[in-house]
């Protein structure tokens, strides 16, 4: 809810101000004190506040003043921030600074006063499910009831018919279009029937280059054209049987302008299209082509609602007539049952807790499925941990059908301000990875790819929960579109595609307030004058511009494209910076060496860029223990960074670095690589050399493990060794990494074109990768990597054969054999 994000929000601003070395201003110690008092009692609140109110179009008042309370606090504090760097606008007294705090103090004494008197009230605080437990079982997918269906489609995908078939999937939102096309287009069969598939989602706002791009795997490519791309298309599909889903289409004309690019190879080759319309699914393809995915029985619906709260365990007796009745009043939808599934999952399973969500079910039985649907939504979310609230109703700031990459969100979370401290030891990404989970586990997000080694790395939003997000937040002012037509007073905006330039400047001057600047336009924006703003997260490239310079409190700025340097000489103004990261070549910069005084950095990214040497004079820690600012303690991530210089003085400066990435186009012992083993809580590490032996020498150098060694805390670890091999000390020093569980070696060649392992080695990989090397034989024995679960190999085209002993590792399961150019 925006009134607990508003609260943690100030919190993070107290705190930060106080754990700053140098902050820029300095709060009254008694007025910091009765501020976190008054928030803390106020997050207490919060957390067991759930009033039993029905279904509104309006915010609750009581949250609407707590927020409002909060954003006025921190309006005085950043306003006088700003001020003081800057010197703009006047600066505001210490003793103004204090008589404004004080009055939103007493404003804040009025609001607690009036929650504890509701708190004393009868009936008003009720089920909220803060203590939910997290299981990590894994409940069975939303398949119930559509086995027809299923056997229907694979029908159709492997019948004898030759000619391309164009099959639809039409279906009401929320029926699980998408479910099921993701389901088969992962079984066994149909991967190993055709020669390729691939995968595109089309939603209401699409782009044909995007469309062709995302078929042939490309990502987001911005510089091919429509016809370019789709000749690649058409030659990468001729002559194969292909499968290809086109998920989401809401327009004939989507086909229409790609359908010339898919040949009919007389083979069997197919393309499934997912569409809420079913005249669309019509114009597609004829009706004996077409599948309909219609609502689900009772009897189906309550198999759903159990094996999603229950997974392979029976539902209690005293639980499933109620649970039966709560499945019927779901009227078959299968998104509305998971919904709720996840909710009661994660409650008491209790008859009073189920007869109170049946009870709130009945009101909305007999309304428009859609909005039943939405309705359901806002029961499942009024049941959400407080904690939980303000995090969902953010991923609706991601456009429709977007692929959203877990570490981006959380970061953002954590820019946001939504984590103050930690749980049960963990960092603020640790927290915000196991919120990611929580919300996976109430299937209020779709999992969309697990990492090679576990975890949630990319998710989905369904449309309708997105739908859900969009309206929630807009009654509570948590976010608006920035287009001229969304009035609401918000402290975040949104920039979306087909919103011109000139609209989105007129509506930024009317948004003062705003804080954060979700960016999805093109081109160069315009002039930026929100003093306040703390976020930049583009979509898009973000030209950076001169008036950016008075954005002092920024604390997240993202694909900013420089097309100068001025951006870095005055950087320290931005004493909150938490994550930067920059588009383009990074060679025409270097980082300035005012970069080892921002406490608050956590992640940078800048392609290529040269880190400078600590600032002389500057020495780690004093006596006292007192850093003065130079030790990054919060710095996490350092990424795509020029020959690093790993010296001692810059390993006791940043102590808690988890993620680095260097590369490396000269390479001696001046770089002091072998200090790399002292970064003792480092757990991913990509290490790339792309030094030419000098002229007249061997054509490849060998790289030993005397001026190489790596930490035992790593559990990724990227080698790749343009001209150098890797060496059998190398191989078996990274063989005995104790917590190793993904390796990807590339471009270098092996000692003698053979690698030989050992017994013993390796005991917790996961992954394993090696591309473009020279590598002949590869020797092996069947208990060697005994947790290997994926194989990769890529480019190897002078490999004679993969050992028959892989076939033996029990945890394997999957292999990739790529000889492509691509």
């Amino acid at each position: 809810m925006a009134a607990y994000a508003a609260l943690l929000s100030l919190m993070h601003i107290i705190d930060n101000l106080r754990l700053h070395p140098r902050p820029p201003i300095n709060l009254h110690h008694k007025q910091a004190h009765f501020l976190t008092e008054k928030v803390t009692h106020l997050l207490d609140f919060l957390r067991r506040y759930n009033p039993r109110l029905g279904y509104s179009t309006e915010a609750d008042p009581l949250e609407l003043r707590i927020a409002d309370a909060a954003y006025a606090a921190e309006d005085i504090i950043e306003s006088h921030i700003v001020d003081q760097i800057t010197g703009d606008g006047g600066e505001m007294s210490f003793e103004a600074l204090y008589q404004a705090l004080d009055k939103v103090i007493q404003d804040m004494n009025l609001i607690e006063e009036e929650a504890m008197e509701i708190e004393r009230g009868l009936g008003v605080l009720d089920h909220v499910q803060e203590n939910s437990t997290y299981s990590d079982s894994k409940r069975s997918s939303s398949m119930v009831g559509v086995e027809d269906v299923k056997i229907q489609l694979m029908d159709k995908l492997t019948s004898d018919c030759r000619d391309l078939l164009i099959i639809p999937i039409a279906g009401m939102g929320g029926t699980g279009k998408t479910t099921l096309a993701r389901a088969i287009y992962q079984e066994r069969l149909i991967t190993e029937h055709f020669d390729t598939c691939a995968w595109a989602t089309i939603s209401q706002e699409y782009s044909v280059t995007q469309i062709l791009a995302e078929i042939l795997g490309l990502g987001n490519d911005q510089h091919s054209s429509v016809g370019e791309l789709g000749e690649k298309l058409h030659k990468h599909l001729f002559g194969r049987r292909y499968l290809v889903v086109m998920d989401d289409m809401w327009d004939i004309q989507a086909w229409d302008r790609v359908r010339v690019y898919f040949p009919n190879n007389k083979n069997g080759s197919r393309v499934v299209v997912t569409t809420r319309l079913s005249n669309l699914a019509s114009d597609l393809s004829s009706k004996s082509s077409s599948l309909e995915m219609g609502l689900l029985d009772e009897a189906h619906s309550w198999d759903l609602l159990s094996k999603t709260v229950f997974a392979e365990e029976s539902c209690p007796l005293h639980l499933e007539e109620i649970g039966k009745r709560i499945a019927k009043s779901c009227k078959g939808l299968p998104l509305s049952i998971v919904v709720i599934g996840g909710l009661l999952s994660k409650s008491e399973h209790t008859s009073e807790f189920w007869e109170y969500i049946e009870k709130n079910l009945s009101p909305i039985v007999n309304l428009e499925d859609d909005e039943r649907c939405l309705k359901i939504l806002q029961l499942s979310y009024k049941q959400l941990p407080v904690h939980l609230k303000p995090c969902f109703l953010y991923m609706g700031i991601f456009s429709e059908d977007e692929v959203i990459h877990a570490s981006r969100v959380v970061r953002l979370w954590i820019a946001e301000g939504f984590f103050i401290k930690p749980v049960s030891g963990k960092s603020s990404k640790e927290v915000g990875k196991m919120y990611v989970k929580e919300l996976a586990d109430r299937n209020l997000v779709l999992v969309h790819k697990i990492g090679s080694i576990g975890g949630i790395k990319e998710c989905k939003m369904h449309d309708l929960l997105r739908d859900f997000c969009l309206r929630e937040a807009r009654k509570e002012r948590f976010y608006s579109f920035v287009d001229g037509e969304d009035e609401t007073n918000a402290r975040r905006g949104i920039v979306i595609p087909t919103t011109s330039m000139e609209e989105v400047e007129h509506a930024l001057q009317s948004m003062p307030q705003t804080r954060s600047l979700i960016w999805g336009q093109d081109g160069k924006p315009p002039s930026l004058r929100l003093r306040w703003l703390r976020i930049i997260q583009s979509t898009k490239p973000f030209v950076y511009q001169e008036t950016m310079l008075q954005l002092v409190n920024l604390r997240h700025v993202t694909d900013v494209s420089l097309e100068e340097e001025s951006v870095f000489p005055s950087m320290q103004r931005f004493w909150n910076l938490e994550t930067l990261i920059i588009k383009g070549n990074g060679s025409k910069f270097s980082l300035p060496a005012e970069i080892w005084c921002m406490p608050h950095m956590r992640h940078i990214q800048v392609k290529y860029v040269h880190l400078p040497d600590p600032p002389v004079g500057h020495a780690a820690a004093d006596d006292n223990g007192d850093d003065g600012g130079c030790v990054l303690q919060n710095l996490h991530s350092l990424k795509r960074i020029t020959n690093f210089k790993c010296s001692e003085d810059v390993v006791k400066r940043i102590p808690n670095i988890k993620k680095l990435g260097v590369y490396y186009n000269e390479f001696d012992e001046r770089l002091q690589v072998e200090n790399l083993v002292s970064l003792d809580k480092l757990e991913s590490l990509k290490f790339v050399i792309f030094q030419p032996p000098p002229k007249g020498t061997e054509g490849v150098s060998r790289m030993d493990g005397q001026s190489l060694n790596f930490p035992h805390s790593l559990k990724k670890l990227t080698l790749g060794l343009h001209y150098s091999k890797f060496s059998q000390q190398v191989l078996g020093m990274i063989g005995v990494l104790p917590h190793l569980e993904k390796l990807r070696l590339d471009s270098g060649s092996f000692e003698e074109r053979k690698w030989e392992t050992v017994e013993g080695q390796f005991s917790r990989l996961k992954f394993l990768e090696i591309s473009r090397s020279t590598i002949v034989e590869w020797k092996m024995e069947g208990s060697h990597f005994p947790r290997l679960e994926k194989l990769v190999l890529r480019r190897l085209y002078y490999m004679q054969e993969i050992p028959l002993e892989v076939a033996e590792i029990p945890t394997l399961g999957s292999i990739y054999f790529m000889n492509a150019a691509n």
